[in-house]
């Protein structure tokens, strides 16, 4: 199965393995679990930030962030694509007790002025913003990136007015290799941040928050709350380690292999591809050829290849387990079932 469904999907490295299998544990809730211990300090190094938190997932990150920077009843201001809002079961309202105010950017990208029409001081009647998420790289924005310069603009407004920041960092990495840009100068911008292991880097799981030493200690606090606590979680942490040594510049194949799978979509009649493409991210449609969703994912997946589907739109994405071989074939059936409903 060539599958471009998610970069959720990688599997270890054999070398990953290996490192894994010999990793140093501990118990990760008592704290003394040191290849958590290592993978929180490098990762606060990486991002610029005073500490960090090692987390089963970027959900997690995402609702303890969420919680320790509001109180109920509480707004927060997000893209109105984010993955906070679109794609965690409505943990924030669950968890946090929060409402949710949108912006309509582009691609999920919003502007200063933006932000400062959307921000509410609060009243009898109306719920004080406390808090503004941003994702880099924005996932149904297309893998888009927020422009360095913009992300500050978005985020001074809000801090001037005194409301906390959170960046959904699930690709940020992906941005950095894609501009050549510095993590930490992107996480610079915001109070809280993650970065996830599972996608483009091919751990098998794992995310880790970083922000202040106050802000980490208050998360500390909810990560048991919400049950993320673990044992011998280094096992999983040395992924993340062999990960950051090992897959980081690697993600621009990933991003070359995107650029040429839609070309390629673009020269089949009828396909619209999304552009431009920035990173590991191509999204596009089919019905322009006669076909429904429902019967392109159907007929590929009857080829062994597999795409996403989001919404009205479908998703191919780039990872560690797909070549620039695998893109070639991929778009070999993607074309055979085209002509196919054309004939």
């Amino acid at each position: 199965m060539i599958d471009l469904s998610s970069d959720t999907v990688t599997r270890p490295t054999e070398a990953m393995r290996r490192v894994m299998a010999r990793a140093e544990v501990g118990d990760e809730q008592k704290g003394e679990d040191p290849t958590v211990n290592m993978l929180q300090d490098v990762v606060a190094e990486l991002l610029g930030k005073e500490a960090a938190l090692y987390l089963p997932t970027g959900t997690m990150c995402n609702n303890i962030a969420i919680k320790a920077h509001t109180q109920p009843a509480d707004a927060i201001l997000v893209d109105r694509q984010a993955h906070i809002l679109r794609s965690e079961s409505a943990g924030l309202a669950a968890l946090s007790n929060v409402l949710v105010d949108q912006i309509d950017g582009d691609r999920g990208r919003f502007t200063a002025e933006q932000v400062a029409r959307a921000i509410t001081k609060g009243s009898l009647y109306a719920a004080p913003t406390r808090l503004l998420c941003v994702e880099q790289t924005h996932n149904f924005g297309g893998g888009t990136i927020w422009p360095l310069a913009q992300l500050r603009a978005v985020c001074e407004v809000a801090r001037a007015r005194g409301i906390a920041t959170h960046m959904d960092g699930a690709r940020l990495l992906n941005a950095v290799v894609a501009t050549g840009m510095q993590a930490r100068d992107y996480a610079a911008c915001c109070d809280s941040v993650w970065i996830d292991f599972s996608k483009g880097l091919g751990a098998p799981g794992g995310a880790v928050l970083a922000g202040s030493a106050a802000f980490i200690q208050q998360a500390r606090r909810y990560k048991h709350v919400f049950g993320g606590a673990q044992r011998q979680a280094g096992i999983i942490a040395a992924a993340g380690l062999y990960a950051l040594s090992h897959h980081v510049e690697r993600l621009c194949g990933d991003h070359e292999n995107a650029k040429i799978l839609a070309d390629g979509l673009g020269s089949i009649p009828g396909v619209q591809v999304e552009l431009p493409v920035e990173t590991n991210m191509v999204f596009f449609d089919v019905r322009g050829a006669g076909l429904s969703h429902e019967a392109f994912l159907a007929n590929l997946q009857s080829h062994r290849v597999r795409v996403g589907s989001v919404g009205d739109r479908l998703r191919a994405v780039t990872h560690l387990d797909v070549s620039q071989h695998d893109i070639q074939e991929a778009l070999a059936v993607i074309k055979k079932v085209c002509r196919k409903q054309d004939s």
